[in-house]
């Protein structure tokens, strides 16, 4: 199954989202009835891939996900630059490891919001660090569903 839109998605179940990074992939999912996203973990990722494919393939399973929704990080004009292709490539990859269901979600500022959100709940900067990519992924999550919801 390759990228899809949003029509094309399943409509009913558990998801994971995604944010990839350069150094991490920060993991988030929700529940079956998609109403709240959560943040997982934070899988580093290393000079191979299959590691860190087979780590949230885990966690796919062991929540009985059926889709992937990846943060497309465009610019803030809303044009594509290197960061995309990264997404796209590890995308192409996924589905090599296993064939899924993916929906690619903007991205932009979700950092920048997971971060405000936790310098709200008052958490150490060590923490914050050690969250901030799950974090932003349950936000990107959180967008996808509310776009699904209205099924843009």
């Amino acid at each position: 199954m390759p990228v899809v839109d949003v029509a094309d998605f399943p409509s009913a179940g558990p998801l994971l989202g995604l944010d990839p990074g350069t150094k991490t992939i920060g993991v988030a999912s929700c529940d079956a009835l998609r109403m709240i996203a959560s943040p997982v973990e934070t899988i580093p990722k290393g000079r191979k891939l299959s590691p860190v494919l087979d780590r949230l393939f885990a966690l796919y399973d062991d929540r009985k996900a059926v889709g992937l929704v990846l943060g497309l990080p465009l610019n803030m004009d809303g044009s594509e630059g290197p960061r995309v292709q990264s997404v796209r490539a590890l995308a192409w990859n996924i589905l090599k490891h296993r064939d899924v269901p993916i929906l690619l979600q903007d991205e932009r500022l979700s950092t920048a919001e997971a971060e405000w959100a936790m310098l709200e709940a008052d958490l150490s900067r060590k923490r914050r660090a050690e969250r901030i990519d799950a974090s932003a992924a349950a936000i990107i999550l959180k967008s996808a569903l509310e776009r699904l919801e209205r099924g843009e």
